[in-house]
């Protein structure tokens, strides 16, 4: 029985001490960092001094600039760095024990915010993109993959020729300095950026780091770190889409001027065209932009373009009026003279102000006495030519200085310096318009 007894307590000792290592590799990562010993709901030194908190981001991706919304989305790795000796464990090899996002829940870790996102998530695919790393003497590295979109204030008023200057704060929601220190943990090198990053728009100028104190009235001071970021915007998309098509409208308009003034529903129908197409144009630009109220760089190009295709519809409005006005005063004025009031053999002719050398010529067979000249308002000249087959080279030579009278322009006149002005104008308006903006 003695030896019984014996083997039984042997036994007994044994399948103990089995137990309790087992018990101890199971909760061996609790037991060296000691979670459940320390209430991790305070901040570490809490009472002291603010505890350093260090950031780096390494930018993955700038995924879309979004005009109408006035905001981008950015992916990015955002590494904090501090020291929290509760989490302090004895090794000789001095290496690392890195966890995943299980254990971020239980202990202290900083309470890092985006300023002014929208939108912002923690990637889960497979698991929770998060990584803790704790040294021996408790220094922590804590990792996160989160895609953001944040607000950008953004300056259309040099748009599409415009640069946007764009920020990314982070800030700590509840402590402030007196709590918290934020900082970047190596200055401007604290910030990487993939060198595949692209955007279709817009060319990446810099992204550089900044920070400063954030105050709040009813809460106080707080550290905020700034990612800033310039892009300046592809032009040529722009001139494909809006500026080319505008001057097509444009140059279009101006085809009219060369079309016969009697040919109404030629040049009504292709000023209204042209007015149409403009029109959709402006609201196309428009609807991919936000309601500003100012007044932007394409706005300006797109309007005087529109201004001067309808000038080009109001300018044939005053040739057919011009004309129609001509046309009565034409016929009262045969009526007025419904004979030739015993001149033999007369001819009537209208001249105006578009006369050739021909047609001075085809009068040079009549003598001065035979011209019998009518002006009214200075708009026409109705003259009435005696027929005569006596002509000789000097009374050529004679009407020829005769008809060297002033005769006033009439309506073809309207279209023949609107060849020349429209044109110059609008090439003096785009000189001035590149230079500014660009």
């Amino acid at each position: 029985s003695m030896v019984a007894a014996i083997l039984f307590i042997f036994y007994s000792h044994i399948y103990k001490k089995n137990h309790d290592i087992t018990k101890t590799r199971k909760g061996k990562t609790d037991q060296l960092l000691r979670v459940d010993d320390h209430d991790f709901t305070m901040r570490p030194a809490f009472g002291g001094p603010a505890i350093p908190v260090g950031v780096d981001v390494q930018v993955e991706s700038l995924d879309s600039i979004s005009e109408v919304d006035m905001d981008f989305t950015m992916t990015l790795y955002l590494r904090h760095y501090w020291k929290d000796e509760r989490l302090s464990f004895p090794s000789i090899t001095n290496k690392s024990m890195t966890f995943d996002g299980r254990l971020v829940k239980k202990i202290w870790v900083p309470d890092v915010f985006f300023v002014h996102s929208k939108r912002s998530f923690i990637h889960d695919t497979t698991t929770d993109n998060i990584m803790l790393r704790v040294f021996p003497d408790g220094h922590v590295l804590y990792s996160m993959r989160i895609t953001v979109t944040a607000m950008c204030n953004m300056d259309f008023s040099r748009f599409p020729l415009d640069s946007q200057t764009c920020s990314l704060e982070l800030e700590s929601y509840a402590y402030t300095d007196e709590d918290l220190m934020l900082y970047w943990k190596n200055g401007n090198e604290s910030l990487k950026t993939d060198e595949k990053i692209s955007l279709s728009q817009f060319l990446i100028q810099k992204f550089h780091t900044t920070s400063r104190l954030a105050f709040y009235s009813s809460t106080g001071w707080y550290n905020r770190l700034y990612i800033n970021f310039t892009l300046h915007r592809h032009i040529f998309f722009f001139l494909l889409q809006t500026y080319f098509p505008a001057t097509l409208m444009v140059m279009l308009s101006w085809v009219s001027f060369w079309i016969d003034r009697r040919a109404v529903p030629a040049r009504v129908s292709l000023g209204i065209t042209t007015v149409l197409t403009m029109s959709t144009i402006i609201t196309g630009v428009n609807a991919s932009m936000p309601r500003v109220s100012y007044i932007k760089a394409v706005d300006i190009y797109l309007w005087v373009s529109f201004v001067f295709v309808f000038l080009s519809v109001l300018e044939y409005a005053a040739v057919n009026y011009l004309t129609t006005v001509q046309e009565r005063k034409e016929r009262k004025l045969r009526e007025k003279f419904p004979c030739t009031c015993g001149i033999p053999n007369t001819k009537t002719m209208m001249l105006d102000g578009t006369y050739s050398e021909s047609d001075v010529n085809s009068l040079a067979g009549y003598t001065r006495s035979q011209i019998v000249i009518e002006e009214e308002k200075q708009n026409k000249m109705v003259i009435h030519l005696a027929m005569s087959n006596d002509s000789n080279s000097s009374r050529k030579r004679g009407l020829k200085g005769h008809v060297g009278l002033r005769i006033i322009q009439n309506t073809h006149a309207i279209d023949k310096y609107s060849r020349i002005i429209f044109p110059g104008t609008y090439i003096f308006f785009n000189l001035i318009y590149w230079s500014v903006f660009c």
